[in-house]
């Protein structure tokens, strides 16, 4: 493993940021340390960084116990979500920097500046200052110098956070390839949670200072692990419901609901967490198990169609592919019918105010 994370906790005070984390990341893997603003991700990178002092636990870095080293021994590259260029220096000398203070040879620094720039594809950029540069170009001069030392971890928070969303998106995918490029291994801190199924190998979800699930994108969007979880990562509806004899009622009404998986469901409160991408549209009852509704509302995005609608008084919204959906299909205030290809079950035994409350509190909007 390139780095172990182990049983990491750090208090402010009374007050815990940090509470018993662990997680490990093999050599190569470009990482997303995901969760909300305030649930403590970036101070977990800057004790893997060294700028802050965990109060118990273990980092392993490349077979290496650095918990009590010095960041400048740790042998890693850092970049901030402000880039933290030095304003009074140009492209160049903002890249040579930590190679001077190591009083590398001459002649190694001019062929590491060279290769850095024809890396990051900032050729004729070299007598540039950090204010004749656009964001993405100076967050990228802040991954060269990150680089220049060659540093065996690589760490960066936030570090496309303080750009526009189309500049984002290109510097994502850039990221992504220039990672696949180099292969070092890279943990980076974000709350967008596109951006880190977009380009991360695994994503570990940070909720209050803890890991609440680690895994691929794929396995976490589609098996979320807690409530949080499935909450946070893409899009979801919440649809209160009772387990009664061994079948899943729509809270309030005597309508039956599939269960789309095998597990059995213990009797009780329920709340489903339901994918918009998994909730079916028809005109007619299609099945025993269709729910009448009313469409109340209809967002074009572009690709596709946010449609809104209300089952006994829950908003529930659907997504429809702009191709699959006919002209005049669909019009607000049509009565209509839903299914539910897949959800999750959730049990609510504090109650489900309580549970969506709960939610809230956590990032959920409804």
């Amino acid at each position: 493993m390139a780095i172990v994370v182990r049983n990491l906790s750090k208090k402010f005070g009374d007050f815990v940021a940090v509470d018993d984390v662990s997680f490990e990341i093999n050599s190569g893997e470009l990482v997303a340390l995901l969760g909300p603003s305030g649930s403590r991700k970036s101070t977990i990178l800057r004790i893997i960084a060294g700028l802050k002092t965990p109060d118990k636990g273990e980092i392993i870095l490349t077979g290496q116990d650095v918990t009590n080293l010095s960041i400048q021994k740790r042998e890693i590259g850092f970049v901030f979500q402000h880039y933290a260029l030095f304003k009074h220096m140009n492209v160049e000398k903002n890249i040579v920097f930590g190679l001077e203070i190591q009083k590398r040879d001459k002649k190694y620094v001019k062929d590491r500046v060279n290769e850095l720039i024809e890396l990051v594809k900032f050729q004729g950029y070299n007598r540039h200052y950090p204010d004749q540069l656009s964001g993405g170009q100076r967050q990228r001069v802040a991954l060269a110098r990150a680089l220049a030392t060659e540093p065996k971890v690589l760490l960066l928070d936030e570090p496309l956070g303080a750009l526009d969303a189309k500049v984002r998106d290109n510097l994502a995918q850039w990221l992504k390839e220039f990672h696949n490029k180099l292969h070092i291994t890279s943990i980076f801190v974000t709350h967008d949670q596109n951006e880190a199924i977009e380009i991360s190998d695994k994503i570990v979800v940070i909720n209050r200072g803890r890991v609440e699930q680690i895994g691929q994108a794929r396995e976490v969007y589609e098996h979320p692990a807690s409530k949080f979880v499935a909450s946070f990562i893409g899009q979801v509806n919440l649809l209160d419901a009772v387990v009664k004899n061994k079948q899943i009622i729509l809270k309030d009404t005597d309508f039956i609901l599939k269960n789309p998986t095998r597990e059995i469901v213990k009797e009780g409160n329920v709340v489903l967490l339901i994918r918009p991408e998994d909730v079916v549209l028809n005109s007619t009852s299609v099945n025993q198990y269709a729910l009448p509704c009313q469409i109340k509302h209809i967002h074009y995005q572009g690709s596709h169609y946010n449609i809104d609608c209300e089952v006994n008084g829950t908003k529930i919204q659907v997504v429809e592919n702009k191709n699959s959906l006919s002209e005049g299909r669909w019009k607000e205030n049509q009565p209509a019918y839903i299914s539910f290809q897949s959800f999750r079950v959730f049990h609510a035994e504090e109650g489900h105010e309580s549970v969506r409350e709960k939610l809230k509190t956590l990032g959920y909007i409804e």
